[in-house]
């Protein structure tokens, strides 16, 4: 029997992380329409309201219910604001390990969010799911992203080489695709014991795999 994760929600003293509803189209669409988004993640571009309902209603609950991941909407809890998502994929329930991904919006990069909401996510799945093992990618040249592995506890494994894809802006303002390295990280059970709840960092982005 195929396993697969709950309709939770995860509060830490800033956030609560909680699927995505269909309130969230127009904030979600305006976050990945993003130039660092684009340049850091598979997300198609331009990323409309439609795609982001797509996600919502269709994408996000079929890999849930299928075992394969878990899409979680990242929001301020005081303000309900929407800030992120993270994101679980390629769930392997054998040997309880997954791959995780983060996006902070534009609009609450610099807060810590991203070290929170995936250090967060990290905890509920080992003590909660009871996984053994959590793993990062991380563009090479996106140190953002790396300074968030490295708060949360994570330890760097190696390097995918020409194993990424991210894109820059043209000339004649369009997106050309260029080729680099991946670093891989891992995070288990032991490495965030001790970790602070408080965390300041640059918030960054993960490699975002195309969910259409």
């Amino acid at each position: 029997m195929t396993s697969t994760f709950p309709n939770i929600s995860i509060s830490t003293e800033r956030l609560v992380l909680r699927p995505l509803d269909e309130d969230d189209v127009s904030a979600l669409a305006e976050m990945m329409n993003d130039e660092q988004v684009a340049a850091w993640t598979h997300v198609p571009q331009p990323f409309s309201e439609d795609g982001a309902r797509t996600w919502i209603t269709d994408h996000a609950p079929t890999e849930r219910e299928a075992g394969r991941g878990l899409d979680l909407a990242v929001t301020e809890f005081l303000t309900q604001r929407l800030v992120g998502v993270v994101q679980l994929t390629k769930t392997n329930w054998y040997i309880r390990a997954t791959e995780l991904s983060y996006i902070i919006a534009p609009w609450a990069r610099g807060e810590g969010y991203a070290s929170e909401a995936a250090l967060a996510t990290a905890q509920w799945l080992f003590t909660d799911q009871k996984f053994e093992r959590i793993e990062l990618r991380t563009a090479a040249d996106n140190t953002a992203s790396q300074q968030v592995a490295q708060k949360i506890g994570c330890i760097s494994e190696g390097v995918l080489r020409n194993a990424c894809i991210a894109r820059v802006r043209t000339e004649d303002d369009t997106w050309s695709d260029v080729r680099t390295d991946f670093i891989v990280w891992s995070l288990l059970p032991e490495d965030i014991e001790g970790t602070g709840e408080q965390l300041t960092d640059s918030d960054g982005f993960t490699s975002y795999g195309d969910w259409n």
